[in-house]
């Protein structure tokens, strides 16, 4: 066995992620600057936490999370190394070597950006202590070493059990833990929901603007993408319904009625009764795609349409608790009618057996003993502030080429810019400043006509942040042309 290697960490005082995610990003850098190399040994986590000083269990989920993401590889017996299947990256100087010669666009790309996301959370709000503890229990728990050797494509029952109870008391879904299937994020549920309701080559109407990464999910399940136009009231029903006739070749519609993404508007009752009664009298399977439910700071959440709905609908309803705990933590969830989700769990299996049991185990653990709850409440009232706070910045910098209607939910704000201002060369300006945000062709089905638009996501910046964002954005503007 090769020497273990000390591993050089340094976690700034500025730096507010959970401690686990900090030292997984510094064993990454390691390997990134040549310093650990495919198959060399870690310390062991007893002794790495000693000398880091931390918490052991910090340092089992820092090894997890880089397993998880094929980092590192465990060998029972033998301990954790860097995974063998990377490449090796050489030497520090080997690769400032390399960066050197490269193009200035490269060298840009890669500097640090403060980023107006697409609507991500905040990770550095992660109960990171209660997760820790859930993931220590959930790999002591008593039928831990069963579950891993017969492992369900559906995911775990524990916590297929607890999402029944969740999704019944938040969302009025009445749905038993069979009816359940746990996925690595929602990207996955929404491709295997394609592949189970289409066959190669029917076609599926899609919001435009909308999600570009479900349309990609779609074609990857041999669906054709057809776009259907959203308004200030959501999916158009009268475009929908046009297209139904003409189209012979639908199948499926997929929406996000809750918050649209990415206008944020939210689909009202007569448009979803319209739908319902639009997709029985055409064949149509419905995806719903509820990905920020949680996220209301106005009014109540609006029921999940498949709550809502008869049982001849063959609704797939798709959601996600990564927009609750953090974008790395992989987990998301679709319910549907057994046949269906069946047929999404034999495909599930072709291409990952089972999914991660200690970490679905240890979510389960959060939403049984009330963290998740929790952790919901007070993200909610930390996301309301920003919100808050970036609309009072984008009124008062912009309120003379842009205008928005304040979402009531969802983690975005959907920026629309007046007439003759370009969001794509606006973008560029901010890059090159040291801000990525996203215009609104990245949202376009079709790039010749895109909205001049910005989607910016609040949740993840703090109020400090929100300020410099802005300013880089208000330097890059309009009023620099």
């Amino acid at each position: 066995m090769g020497r273990r290697k000390d591993i050089a960490i340094e976690l700034g005082a500025e730096d507010g992620r959970p401690v686990f995610l900090a030292l997984a990003a510094s064993i990454t850098s390691e390997i990134e600057r040549g310093r650990l190399k495919p198959g060399d040994p870690l310390p062991g986590t007893r002794a790495l936490a000693r000398s880091l000083k931390l918490n052991r269990n910090t340092v089992d989920a820092a090894y997890h999370e880089l397993t998880m993401q094929g980092w590192l590889a465990a060998e029972p017996s033998r301990g954790t190394f860097v995974a063998h299947d990377l490449p090796d990256f050489g030497p520090a100087q080997t690769r400032r070597g390399i960066a050197s010669k490269a193009s200035p666009a490269a060298a840009t790309a890669r500097r640090p950006m403060l980023r107006l996301s697409d609507g991500a959370p905040d990770a550095r709000l992660l109960p990171a202590a209660e997760f820790a503890r859930a993931f220590r229990n959930a790999l002591a728990g008593p039928s831990f070493l069963t579950a891993c050797a017969h492992g369900d494509p559906r995911g775990s029952p524990m916590l297929r059990e607890a999402l029944a109870a969740h999704l019944k008391e938040e969302r009025g879904l009445t749905a038993a833990p069979d009816d359940i299937l746990v996925a690595r994020g929602s990207q996955m549920a929404l491709f295997l929901a394609a592949s189970a309701v289409l066959s190669s080559g029917q076609a599926i109407a899609v919001e435009t603007p909308g999600y570009p990464l479900a349309w990609a999910a779609f074609r990857a399940a041999g669906a054709r993408v057809v776009g259907v136009p959203v308004d200030g009231g959501g999916l158009d029903i009268d475009a929908l319904q046009r297209l139904a006739e003409r189209e012979k070749g639908l199948k499926a519609v997929y929406l996000t009625p809750h918050h649209q993404y990415p206008t944020t508007v939210t689909l009202g009752a007569a448009r979803r009764l319209r739908l319902l009664d639009l997709a029985r009298r055409f064949g149509l399977a419905i995806i719903e795609d509820d990905y920020d439910h949680e996220y209301r700071f106005d009014g109540r959440p609006v029921l999940p349409m498949a709550a809502r709905a008869a049982a001849d609908h063959r609704i797939v309803y798709v959601g996600s608790l990564s927009k609750l705990l953090a974008p790395g933590i992989r987990v998301g969830y679709a319910v549907a009618e057994r046949g269906l989700l069946q047929r999404m769990a034999d495909r599930r299996e072709a291409i990952d057996r089972q999914g991660d049991l200690p970490l679905e185990n240890a979510i389960a653990g959060l939403i049984l003993d009330g963290t998740l709850r929790r952790h919901g409440r007070k993200a909610r009232r930390v996301y309301q502030a920003r919100r808050d706070h970036l609309a009072g910045l984008l009124n008062e910098r912009f309120g003379d080429v842009a205008s928005f209607a304040l979402p009531a939910g969802g983690l975005a704000i959907w920026l629309q810019l007046d007439g003759g201002v370009s969001a794509e060369t606006w973008a560029a300006r901010a890059e090159g400043l040291g801000l990525a945000i996203l215009p609104g062709i990245r949202f376009a089905l079709d790039a010749t006509r895109p909205p001049e638009a910005f989607r910016l996501g609040f949740a993840s910046l703090s109020e400090a942040e929100h300020v410099r964002a802005v300013d880089l954005m208000a330097r890059a503007g309009p009023a620099q042309e």
